[in-house]
């Protein structure tokens, strides 16, 4: 079918044969997922931009080595993970946890909150990424993963690099945890299953 758009699949082959518009789309369709990524383990903008610029870099230039018929959003969260973990150890720092895909999909209701319940909405939230970032890097990564990005469990184990029983486990220990911290009303008021 003519103009159809490409799949990840298509658009790997022809990015691996050397064709940089293919990779320009999967760049296209990915980049907002990684930035994201990359913010979860920065915790700055400004690092989490560079960690997914580089990313892609180095996605292209291993595209020999990824295996055809394995899902290209793992790979890549991995390899953005990984680059941004880099980062933040280089750099010695670990600052507050914030996801602007998180507030945009809790704000996209029918009718605009009022100041008031905005405010109060806002420190929810805030609790939530705080205790979130003090859980330790597995716990964090996994439960951020599941419930801020939205992936599966067997994508969550995918971009972890590790089996679903631990992505399991780490959520219910991370939820365990964020429920002694915050209370189980608070959760299940961010749309964290509890």
């Amino acid at each position: 079918m003519e103009g159809r758009p490409l799949d990840d699949a298509e658009l790997v082959e022809r990015a691996a044969a050397g064709d940089l518009g293919a990779y320009d789309e999967i760049v296209r369709r990915y980049q907002g997922l990684l930035f994201r990524a990359a913010y979860l383990v920065s915790g700055g903008a400004d690092e989490a931009e560079d960690a997914a610029q580089e990313a892609f870099v180095k996605a292209y230039r291993s595209l020999h080595r990824f295996r055809r018929g394995s899902p290209l959003r793992p790979w890549l969260l991995r390899i953005v993970t990984n680059e941004a973990r880099n980062r933040r150890r280089s750099a010695s720092r670990r600052t507050g946890l914030a996801l602007r895909a998180a507030e945009d999909r809790r704000l996209a209701g029918d009718a605009a909150p009022s100041p008031e319940a905005a405010a109060l909405e806002r420190e929810d939230r805030e609790r939530l990424l705080a205790a979130v970032n003090e859980l330790g890097d597995g716990e964090r990564m996994a439960i951020a993963y599941r419930f801020f990005l939205g992936l599966d469990e067997a994508e969550t184990a995918s971009a972890l690099g590790v089996a679903r029983g631990t992505v399991k486990s780490r959520v219910s220990r991370g939820l365990a945890r964020l429920r002694l911290e915050l209370g189980a009303s608070d959760l299940a008021g961010e749309g964290v299953e509890p």
